[in-house]
């Protein structure tokens, strides 16, 4: 298949390896491609610069967000950071059209001073925003009415969706989300590609709600375990 991954983060590149690595032809969206390329520095999470990670992945081809959404054939995966998820897909609209979104972004804001912080190790927790009665997954379908929206892989850090045996042999569980069954289909079809054999449909995607709350919980976790960033964990729903 020709599948798309708009972003170039760390989550990204995750699943643009392994999708290349399954024989789809894989298509980068960034909003700016020469600038992503003209990047020595590595970003905030401490990664490489795009241009010289992907000078070892061969064969998958950078474009503007717009032109990778065009050359999917079905499946579009959002790596956006979800303070600019929906004004840069918004940007898109037409060309994501009658297409499957997987979205696993978190709707984090950075900059803020709570009243009450949480501290961490690299400093304090983000907030989420939309929260409670509204979710990211929810204002990108309204946003893009034509095009079906699932929340997924949101519950565990990407290097783990991509490669749920690094965990546990695999025996842990991944959630999916969404208003159209068959969009939620093709997702599952994904992860099972990816090697998921635990997938709980939890409904429509009014559950992202739940899903994205969720992230201060595995960051929660994470710490725990001595992990500060993420963690390499999973979660398993016993039946």
């Amino acid at each position: 298949m020709k599948i798309t991954v708009l972003g170039t983060g760390g989550g990204a590149r995750a699943h643009i390896a392994k999708l290349a690595e399954l024989g789809h032809e894989v298509y980068v969206g960034t909003r700016d491609p020469e600038a992503t390329l003209a990047r020595t520095e590595p970003d905030m999470m401490g990664s490489p610069p795009f241009g010289q990670w992907l000078a070892d992945h061969p064969g998958v081809q950078l474009r503007t967000f717009g032109d990778a959404a065009t050359a999917s054939d079905g499946i579009v995966i959002n790596g956006i950071d979800g303070h600019n998820a929906v004004a840069a897909l918004t940007a898109i609209s037409d060309r994501l059209a009658g297409k499957t979104l997987i979205d696993y972004a978190v709707p984090f804001i950075y900059q803020h001073t709570p009243e009450h912080p949480w501290p961490t190790p690299w400093g304090i927790m983000p907030k989420l925003d939309p929260c409670d009665t509204d979710s990211l997954g929810e204002r990108i379908q309204r946003a893009l009415p034509d095009t079906k929206v699932v929340k997924s892989f949101v519950t565990q850090e990407q290097t783990t969706v991509v490669d749920p045996g690094s965990v546990g042999g695999g025996d842990h569980t991944m959630f999916v989300a969404g208003d159209h069954a068959d969009a939620k289909q093709q997702a599952t079809e994904l992860l099972k590609d990816y090697g998921w054999t635990d997938i709980l449909d939890v409904g429509p995607l009014v559950c992202a709600r739940g899903m994205e709350m969720y992230a201060h919980m595995h960051s929660a976790i994470g710490f725990g375990l001595g992990q500060q960033f993420g963690g390499h964990f999973g979660i398993k729903v016993v039946r």
